[in-house]
């Protein structure tokens, strides 16, 4: 029984042994072993063996990239005001045996090492320059930090500033200065918007008052042009109806006289005559008294001895001149033919077709700054337009004229 259990205590010496002979690292990692207290090696990744009972691991060291974030630091700044800083550090162990030797913990060292140098970056700058130069404190840090730790077996990949949070005084007038600079800007982006408004519109008002005072223009030189042609219009027809009536009443007194001198009229007929016209020749109102000569029978035989021959019958009748002696009326003549012409004028019809295109010429956008003016179209004098000719009145034609006559 006694040999059973010595066996049993020999077979667990030897597992134990066995065990503590076979040490397996895991990848990425690495295991600082001593014997009897003093640094022996490294143990690499892998299966090593070591000696029971006298080798053991110190510490097993990560060599992966390890990031810390370290709790906010409070920093001044040049200007004197207090910002709390959050960074973070990048680093990694490429010497086990430095990291286990040189420094009792690696990490409280790279934290406070980081606080100070932290603390003279910052020290050295006002806090605009400290809110604006992130890149730089960061790459001041890891330079200073990579060359602090180097010993250690330690290499400082990057450090990055996570936040940076001034006082809560400072903090609201910094956002009141930018409350104040984004109304600023939309102050002035509004009083831009209003000045372009303003000069659109002004221009719009400008290129409207030239177009309504050329417009203005046009009319007023077509109207005028309209009532002066209206003028020579009337003018003209009024010419040729006094012509007519002129050329009428000289056939109607042609008619009349040589009617007279057919009846050869006695002194007794023209005195009868001269009495029926006598209450024509006193009407009016300023005609109140009319003076009848006593001796106006005398004075008509007088003039019918003069001009007329004695009769068979005792008394003297008109004798009328010789038919090639007889006086006539003005014939029409060629130079006032055009008077009597109601053909439309070309010139008038072109006038009126060049006023209508300018009416109805397109205005140009508000955007352009010169405004094409038409020039004002002036039609030519007009040559004299009237009536369409007459054939010339004959003794033996009768027309009623205006004033109640015959011709």
């Amino acid at each position: 029984m006694g040999a059973v259990v010595v066996v049993a205590v020999i077979v667990l010496l030897v597992l134990v042994a066995v065990v503590k002979a076979v040490l397996v690292i895991p990848q990425a990692q690495a295991a600082v072993i001593e014997r009897l207290g003093r640094f022996r090696t490294v143990a690499a990744p892998g299966l090593n063996v070591l000696v029971p009972f006298l080798d053991r691991v110190r510490a097993r060291i990560d060599l992966r990239e390890q990031v810390v974030s370290f709790p906010p630091q409070p920093v001044i700044t040049e200007d004197n005001l207090t910002v709390s800083i959050d960074t973070v550090v990048y680093f990694q162990v490429t010497d086990p045996r430095a990291a286990v030797y040189e420094i009792s913990n690696y990490i409280i060292g790279v934290e406070q090492l980081t606080t100070t140098t932290l603390r003279n970056v910052v020290g050295g700058m006002s806090l605009e320059q400290t809110l604006t130069s992130r890149d730089s404190i960061n790459g001041q840090l890891r330079g200073v930090l990579d060359e602090a730790t180097g010993r250690w077996g330690i290499r400082v990949a990057r450090v990055e500033l996570k936040a940076i949070d001034p006082p809560p005084s400072i903090q609201d007038s910094m956002e009141k200065q930018m409350r104040a600079d984004r109304e600023k800007r939309a102050m002035i982006l509004t009083a831009e918007g209003q000045r372009e408004s303003s000069i659109k519109t002004a221009e719009g008002q400008k290129q409207a008052q030239i177009l309504a005072a050329e417009g203005g223009k046009q009319a007023a030189i077509l109207s005028a042009e309209g009532e002066r042609q209206s003028r020579i219009l009337k003018a003209q027809g009024e010419r040729a109806a006094r012509y007519l009536q002129a050329q009428g009443q000289a056939k109607a007194i042609e008619k009349v006289f040589a009617a007279v001198k057919a009846g050869r009229p006695t002194p007794e007929l023209l005195a009868y005559q001269y009495l029926q016209t006598l209450p024509q020749m006193a009407q009016g109102d300023s005609n109140t008294v009319w003076m009848v000569p006593s001796q106006f029978g005398d004075a008509l035989q007088g003039f019918a001895k003069m001009f007329g021959s004695k009769g068979e019958d005792g008394v003297f009748r008109y004798e009328a001149p010789p038919p090639d002696t007889e006086s006539r009326p003005e014939e029409d003549d060629e130079s006032i033919a055009s008077w009597f012409d109601t053909a439309p004028d070309p010139e008038i019809a072109r006038a009126v077709k060049e006023a209508t295109a300018v009416a109805q010429t397109d205005v140009p956008p508000p955007g352009r700054s010169s405004v094409a003016v038409v020039p004002p179209v002036i039609p030519p004098a007009v040559v004299d337009p009237a009536p369409a000719p007459e054939p010339p009145a004959t003794p033996g034609d009768s027309t009623e004229l205006s004033d109640g006559e015959t011709k």
